[in-house]
């Protein structure tokens, strides 16, 4: 006669459902302690004080129908539903195997999300053949009785799997993206994504919210000209450099103390006070790669506590009035790549680590060296080439691209 082995083990899949309450993870876990369970996989979710709450377990086939029981008992005192579903071997290791795929996060995030932007999103992830293994709100809640023009919301999924056509995907989410006025990232969840370490800006236009060589212009009573010129720089019709040398040309007699107002009355993006504390208390290596001028940036460096600046310096005369010349090497689209590099070299952060952020067409060369590119409130040529783009919020934007969730950021989570 065959004996009967009587340690067989089964798997039992664990699915809780009710109004949340303190304990209530304790008290489940009790009862599986007491017939020592083994715990092969736990999730819980909160929506609305409602719990949601899944444990995948292995035990004695012995015990398993006490453990139901007691948990069913449990159930009725917690005011919980509660139900079992076995899960054979085969299906077990079959899920097992499954771990071993690529991940993928896609956030997606605007003032509000509605239920149109996030089905066409899902859609997407249906449509490339990718598991949804989780969503997470990043945002804090928002106020229905007391809206705020400075609201966001963010969501971030977690995606098991290989896309069919990675490229159509980040195609198609940038076409949903301008059409229904969502911004997205769609990144490799790796251990790069995790430790960041070294972000770059452009300035004008990002970090601020104007072009200094305009605002330069205006003073010397030649905006027009310059305006024309910077709009066709920053579309990419004409060469950075070419464009440059000409804009500066014109500035040749203005008096270099207008400098210091300008500066005094820069117009900061929104978010820029957020990102800034937010990165500088995590650590992070902050740096600004403009072709606007080095006064402007550091300016910009003692507000903030940058650690970076290269910019274009601005020769001035022995009579305090520009000359119409620059000092040194332009700072353009190539040299911000480079620059990007080798402060990484300097810091020792690999490549993968360092963020870039830009609105120009002279910031692409960094934005596609960067192992996280964004483009910001950017030209269309820009935002079509780049990865990643944000044009619904502000500067702080940049950190839900990074997994910080608001709540876990406290007061510096306060405009």
């Amino acid at each position: 006669m065959e004996q009967v082995n009587e340690h067989k083990e089964e798997q039992i899949l664990i699915s809780i459902a009710g109004i949340d309450r303190p304990g209530l993870t304790a008290d489940v876990m009790k009862v599986l302690a007491k017939y020592n369970a083994t715990v092969l996989d736990i999730g819980q979710s909160n929506i609305h004080s409602t719990l949601s709450l899944g444990v995948l377990i292995r035990a004695d086939v012995m015990k398993s129908g006490q453990i139901m029981r007691e948990l069913l008992f449990e159930a009725n005192d917690l005011h919980v539903n509660i139900t079992f579903q076995p899960i054979s071997d085969d299906d077990y290791e079959s899920w097992v195997g499954r771990q071993g795929k690529h991940r993928f996060i896609l956030t997606i995030m605007g003032r509000e999300l509605s239920a149109e932007q996030i089905f066409a999103a899902a859609d997407v992830i249906k449509e490339q053949k990718l598991n949804i293994d989780a969503i997470r709100r990043l945002t804090g809640r928002v106020s229905i009785m007391h809206p705020s023009k400075n609201n966001r919301s963010c969501i971030e999924f977690s995606l098991r799997g290989d896309p069919q056509d990675r490229q159509q995907m980040q195609s198609e989410l940038m076409k949903l993206s301008a059409d229904m006025g969502f911004d997205f990232s769609l990144q490799k969840d790796d251990m790069y994504r995790r430790m960041r370490r070294l972000i770059c800006f452009d300035m004008d236009s990002t970090l601020i919210q104007t072009e200094c060589i305009d605002e330069l212009a205006k003073r010397a009573g030649v905006g027009d000209q310059v305006s024309a010129i910077t709009a066709s720089a920053m579309r990419g019709e004409i060469d950075f450099k070419e464009s440059f040398t000409r804009r500066v040309a014109l500035l040749k007699g203005l008096d270099a103390s207008v400098m210091k107002d300008i500066a005094d009355h820069l117009p900061i993006t929104e978010g820029v006070d957020k990102v800034m504390k937010v990165l500088k208390t995590s650590g992070y290596k902050i740096a600004i790669l403009s072709g606007g001028f080095t006064y402007f940036g550091q300016f910009m460096q003692r507000k903030y506590g940058i650690d970076y600046v290269y910019a274009n310096e601005l020769e001035v005369g022995e009579d305090g009035k520009l000359t119409g010349r620059y000092l040194g090497e332009i700072v353009d689209g190539h040299r911000k790549a480079e620059l990007l590099k080798l402060i990484a070299q300097v810091e020792k952060i690999n490549i993968a680590q360092t963020i870039a952020v830009g609105d120009g067409a002279n910031d692409l060369p960094m934005i596609n060296e960067a192992g996280l590119g964004i483009a910001f409130h950017a030209k269309p040529k820009v935002k079509a080439t780049a990865h990643q783009s944000i044009s619904t919020i502000g500067l702080d934007g940049v950190l839900y691209f990074l997994g910080f969730k608001d709540s876990y950021l406290g007061e510096l989570a306060q405009e």
